[in-house]
């Protein structure tokens, strides 16, 4: 399928996306996850075939989000390193044309800051947030705000988490100095 053609396509039936999910056991409570998507009726399933083949990444999905009644389907790459290597250059190379451009800039930039794991310091998450949110009609459609991502544990609380081999818990407390005092204590299941 010729390049141009799929950034046509894109520029009308794509968008470039990064979700947050609730991630209890993460350092931020959340967890940044970028997503190209192309959507399309069931009748046209070969064009989202022939863009996947052209970038060689992703996979075609019912699409979930609208509910049963829904009867498109979906081409989503989520792997940040197909993102990096395959999605992101093939539309540098191929340019969009339409407002859509500024998203697909900012969604390169937060995939590369992700590429160099700045989204595992607190500074670089927010940023990685507010750039998220600024995306897409500045998140006007977004089922949560910003602020709650935003939100930073307060020092007393404790976080949990059970994973298959042991079980972790993490408690801080505030000391007179106000330094923050971790204890991390693993014990097996």
């Amino acid at each position: 399928m010729e390049g141009h053609y799929i950034a046509g396509f894109v520029d009308g039936e794509g968008s470039f996306h990064v979700a947050f999910q609730k991630r209890v056991d993460l350092r931020f409570g959340w967890q940044a996850v970028p997503e190209f998507h192309v959507s399309q009726n069931f009748p046209s399933r070969c064009v989202l075939e022939g863009i996947q083949e052209t970038l060689q990444c992703g996979y075609i999905k019912t699409n979930d989000a609208a509910g049963k009644r829904d009867k498109t389907l979906v081409y989503v790459v989520r792997d940040r390193k197909d993102l990096l290597q395959k999605v992101i250059p093939f539309f540098e190379r191929y340019p969009l044309l339409t407002e859509k451009h500024k998203d697909f800039e900012t969604f390169r930039r937060i995939v590369q800051m992700m590429g160099i794991n700045t989204h595992l310091t607190r500074e670089g998450f927010e940023e990685i947030v507010r750039l998220a949110f600024s995306m897409n009609a500045n998140g006007q459609y977004r089922r949560r705000k910003m602020e709650e991502i935003l939100v930073k544990p307060r020092s007393s609380e404790t976080v949990r988490w059970m994973s298959c081999e042991s079980e972790m818990k993490i408690q801080s407390d505030l000391h007179g100095d106000m330094q923050t005092q971790i204890e991390i204590s693993e014990r097996s299941l």
